[in-house]
């Protein structure tokens, strides 16, 4: 019922992203619980990770870029939760970073894709799995 778009656009704000606690549970909640099935495109599920992210940060909260990465990786179903993974990422490293769990993790399901290792047994072969 609003006329001009800006009003309409504040209305959203209102009802949509309140900064009030029961939303920063909500969002948080959502971000912290958020889990990839098997057979689930990564590229989409970290798409989905970065919009949750996103929604708490434009109702100013903050999660620290380290805490971003590990529950990235927390939300990975355990084909992906390899020694190599962790291993790669963490160690010889003083701070893990979103960007390089995420860079790793598309970079790998790059080259899965191209040698054509979909299965859960192609990526133990990998060295992908445990």
């Amino acid at each position: 019922m609003e006329k001009t778009s800006s009003t309409l656009w504040k209305r959203l704000e209102i009802l949509y992203a309140t900064k009030s606690l029961a939303n920063h549970l909500v969002l948080k909640q959502r971000l912290f619980t958020f889990r990839m099935n098997e057979g689930e495109l990564l590229k989409d599920h970290i798409s989905q990770f970065i919009t949750f992210s996103n929604d708490l940060k434009n109702v100013k909260v903050q999660i620290d870029d380290e805490d971003q990465a590990m529950l990235l990786l927390c939300s990975l179903p355990s084909s992906y939760k390899s020694i190599h993974i962790r291993e790669t990422l963490i160690y010889g490293k003083d701070k893990i970073s979103f960007e390089d769990v995420n860079g790793h993790l598309l970079s790998r399901d790059k080259l899965n894709n191209e040698f054509g290792l979909d299965s859960k047994a192609d990526r133990q072969a990998s060295g992908l799995v445990e």
